[in-house]
């Protein structure tokens, strides 16, 4: 997929990752560690079964203490333990938190935030994506790192920077400023035509030269939206032409395989990864249960089939995740014993060939020092430590999934752009926010045990049954169009409130809501009608909604459900509408959780999904299949047992299974499937 640019610039060819099975991982930072702790670490390791170690990730001031001195010694010694010990290294670039010096030397690098004021060192990502001397430096060491250690028969993969835009995608300093006019003239051509695209006859806004345009700092009112949107585009398009330029600098001297740790999880939207998605040889993904949320462990589900959709189906690599508390949320919340064995078996099971924990031992200084790992504090006289060896054993006993694709027959929609634009300073209610929305169809959509693909609008949607599409606020004709045919073609589609309002330049499409979908839709809206926070309708199935209502006529549609109260009484609710050879269903609210899922079975149920018997909220069924073998994964997140039907091996128990199959309480089955 080209970056919002529409630039075709030259791609590398990919590169295939490969491991001698399912990876079991971590980050290793030695250098918080006296020398003499390193070979009873790689000791514990190959105890714990690790196989594959991300080293020097943060240890640029380690290796270039200081300008122009580069010192190698004590990587040099970590990358011999680990080969010794048959420990693959996924390598680092080190380039994620430059060193005091840098930022001394040249304050220039530094972040500024949307009031002007600049951020300083002292945490990490102190430094500009558009800085070029930033770039400078920070390629010079890459070129270091690769020059010595690129020929490294022991280096399986290479590790850009570190989380690319958690913490500094949104800069606003005047190198950021200049480098996103040049982003735009690059889109837009003319003045002209960015006036058109941001609507800025608004409030007098006209631009008459591209030295005029700043980055969407804080002002006084509102921003331009338009100018927001392309704020972000050009933030992720930035901070990924960066990636490139580490990895061309790598690529020139290894032939080893290259990415970086995407954070694909309910909190950070800087950086759309559909677009970065083709720029990587194995696609990876940072990920930790959210104990902020109402049901994390749907979320996690959520996160992964999100990876699975970016990576195109392929395999991909949990790079980081967490053995039990993290340190940077309100309450962080310890694990349950055998939850950190069951959110690594979410992840495979939803196709990761990877599991990598942040990080090997548990940091006794520093911000991350609460934060859980492989190694706790308390030593290997621990429950996570004994889970630790458990589940480094169960990975080793599933090195013969690696490989096989995660089967679906249902897909939601999912777009960066319609994050950006919803989540807008003016908008009908801020209750509705675009996460909240794809997270309540895709619980709906989990809860009937469905398994599924969350795509781009983009994506080619003939393989599904049913394409659920929650709040697509902004989208293309392109898109729009892929839906159409989709469902002309024979497919099920359902579509919720506050899709296809406006175009991809965040401009209203006239004439009546659902504006792009309007036509398959078979209806028009009038007016939206949203809903106090505390306000709740009732339909005239029984079922209680929240959020949002709408004045709303039926043009070729029938109405399925209707509003018996509030400021849309008597107005459809649900609506039905056959298009071409397939169906069209609307959502003009948000229904509680019990109702939604209701709806949705019925929906699914009628375009023949046949979820697993079974699946549903606390029992996952999940199948991986490919090469002639199917692998299906149980996991059981409720607190009394259950029966699947199995035939085959059970590869956690490893024993025979014919027909009924136990799932222990909070516990994993997985079983190789014999041949019909």
């Amino acid at each position: 997929m080209q970056s919002h640019t529409g630039n075709t610039e030259h791609r590398a060819e990919r590169r295939t990752w490969r491991h001698d099975g399912i990876a079991f991982g971590c980050d290793y930072n030695p250098e918080q560690w006296d020398p003499e702790v390193w070979p009873e670490d790689v000791r514990l390791m190959r105890e714990a079964g690790v196989d594959l170690v991300a080293i020097n990730i943060f240890g640029w001031s380690q290796i270039n203490p200081r300008k122009g001195t580069f010192d190698f010694t004590a990587l040099d010694a970590v990358m011999g333990l680990l080969a010794e010990a048959g420990i693959r290294v996924n390598l680092g670039t080190a380039t994620a938190s430059p060193p005091p010096w840098l930022s001394t030397l040249h304050p220039e690098i530094l972040p500024v935030a949307d009031d002007g004021t600049t951020r300083y060192p002292g945490g990490r990502q102190a430094w500009c994506p558009s800085s070029p001397v930033f770039r400078r430096y920070a390629l010079a060491l890459v070129e270091q790192v690769a020059e010595r250690y690129g020929s490294h028969p022991n280096v399986e993969l290479w590790h850009v920077s570190n989380e690319l835009g958690c913490h500094n995608a949104l800069c606003h300093c005047a190198e950021s400023t200049a480098s996103f006019r040049r982003w735009l003239e690059q889109r837009y051509g003319t003045i002209a035509e960015l006036n058109r695209a941001w609507g800025t006859s608004f409030w007098s806004q006209r631009y008459d030269d591209w030295a005029e345009i700043l980055t969407p700092m804080r002002n006084l009112s509102t921003r331009n939206p338009g100018q927001v949107l392309d704020f972000h585009r050009f933030s992720s398009d930035e901070l990924l032409g960066y990636y490139r330029a580490e990895a061309e600098v790598i690529r020139a001297r290894s032939a080893a395989p290259i990415t970086t740790n995407f954070m694909v999880t309910a909190h950070i939207r800087n950086l759309d990864y559909f677009s970065w998605a083709s720029e990587m040889d194995v696609v990876a993904n940072d990920h930790y249960l959210d104990n902020r949320l109402a049901d994390p462990t749907t979320e996690l589900a959520f996160a992964a089939d999100l990876t699975r959709g970016i990576a195109g189906g392929e395999p991909w690599i949990l790079m980081e995740t967490s053995t039990s508390a993290v340190n940077w949320q309100p309450h962080n919340i310890a694990k349950a014993r055998g939850e950190m064995t069951r959110n690594a078996v979410q992840h495979i099971a939803r196709g990761a060939d990877g599991i990598c924990f942040f990080q090997w031992r548990a940091s006794a200084q520093g911000s991350e020092k609460f934060h859980s790992a492989l190694l706790p504090h308390a030593g290997t006289d621990s429950d996570v430590w004994r889970e630790v060896v458990d589940l480094g054993g169960l990975i080793g006993r599933l090195d013969e999934v690696t490989g096989t694709r995660v089967a679906a027959d249902t897909a939601v929609l999912f777009s960066w752009d319609a994050w950006w634009a919803t989540d807008a300073d003016n908008r009908p209610s801020h209750a509705v926010e675009y996460l909240e929305q794809v997270h309540a169809a895709y619980a709906a959509l989990r809860a009937t045990g469905a398994t599924i693909d969350v795509v781009h609008p983009g994506a080619d949607l003939s393989g599904y049954k049913i394409v659920v599409v929650p709040a697509l606020y902004s989208v293309t004709d392109e898109a729009a169009a892929n839906l159409d045919a989709f469902v002309a073609a024979g497919g099920t589609t359902l579509v919720t409130f506050y899709s296809g309002i406006v175009d991809e330049y965040d401009r209203v499409r006239l004439g009546g809501y659902p504006g792009a979908f309007a036509e398959l839709l078979g209806i028009r809206v009038q007016e939206f009608a949203p809903l106090g926070p505390d306000d709740e309708v009732r339909l005239a199935s029984g079922a209680r909604a929240r959020l949002w209502s709408e004045h709303l006529a039926l043009t070729t549609a029938e109405a399925v459900d209707t509003f018996v109260d509030g400021p849309a009484a008597g107005i459809p609710a649900v609506t039905r509408n056959a298009h071409g050879e397939g169906s069209a269903w609307y959502l003009a609210t948000r229904p509680d959780a019990a109702d939604y899922r209701s709806l949705v079975a019925r929906i699914a149920d009628e375009a023949g999904v046949t979820p697993p018997a079974g699946a549903g909220a606390d029992l996952e069924l999940v199948r991986r299949t490919g090469d002639g073998r199917s692998y299906l994964f149980a996991v059981n997140h409720g607190a009394e047992p259950v029966v699947v039907d199995g035939v085959g091996f059970d590869l956690v128990t490893s024993t025979t299974v014919d027909g009924d199959v136990t799932v222990p309480a909070f516990g994993i089955r997985i079983i190789r499937e014999e041949a019909a």
